[in-house]
């Protein structure tokens, strides 16, 4: 499988769109309800929020693609832009996207190891993820990558409240 990933720009917007929207709906649909995940997807992956995540100067996105198609992506936050405060020698993975028909083929591995280098490169000393509680498949590969649970915090599925787990590997 030829792998190859590149960097998402503003012009990428309605393909970011697509994709995170396709996945997120593979990924959690059947432990949530019609109503709650409508809600979220309308918030969390409209054409303005996206937009405003990929102008953030601490964000970077990346599309992997597969053989030539567009497989999944990769967020990253650094700085200010982390979803907790972390601190300045932290490199935040908010989002490891991957189309259902690609899982199992080491592609969450390849974006794991682009987040590493990308923290390398900025001189962090530790990635961090959160992933939802009841995601056992994600905890199982994360634990597998390295990562030790070192913490929780609430995330929101529309008025619903739910746990992930902060997730840490060091990088020193």
């Amino acid at each position: 499988m030829t792998i190859q990933m590149t960097r998402c720009t503003v012009d990428d917007l309605g393909l970011l769109q697509e994709i995170s929207i396709e996945t997120f709906k593979e990924t959690f649909r059947n432990q949530n309800s019609p109503e709650t995940m409508k809600a979220y997807l309308e918030k969390a992956f409209n054409l303005s929020q996206l937009e405003k995540e990929l102008s953030r100067a601490s964000s970077e996105f990346y599309f992997l693609y597969a053989n030539g198609e567009m497989a999944g992506y990769l967020k990253i936050n650094t700085d200010d832009a982390q979803s907790e405060a972390m601190g300045r020698d932290s490199l935040e993975i908010e989002r490891i996207y991957i189309r259902k028909k690609y899982h199992k083929q080491g592609l969450g591995k390849d974006l794991i190891n682009k987040a590493i280098e990308l923290a390398k490169e900025r001189n962090k000393e530790r990635i961090w993820l959160g992933v939802w509680e009841k995601n056992e498949n994600a905890i199982r590969f994360y634990k597998k990558m390295g990562f030790v649970q070192t913490g929780d915090h609430a995330f929101y599925m529309g008025e619903e409240k739910q746990i992930d787990w902060i997730m840490t590997k060091s990088l020193i």
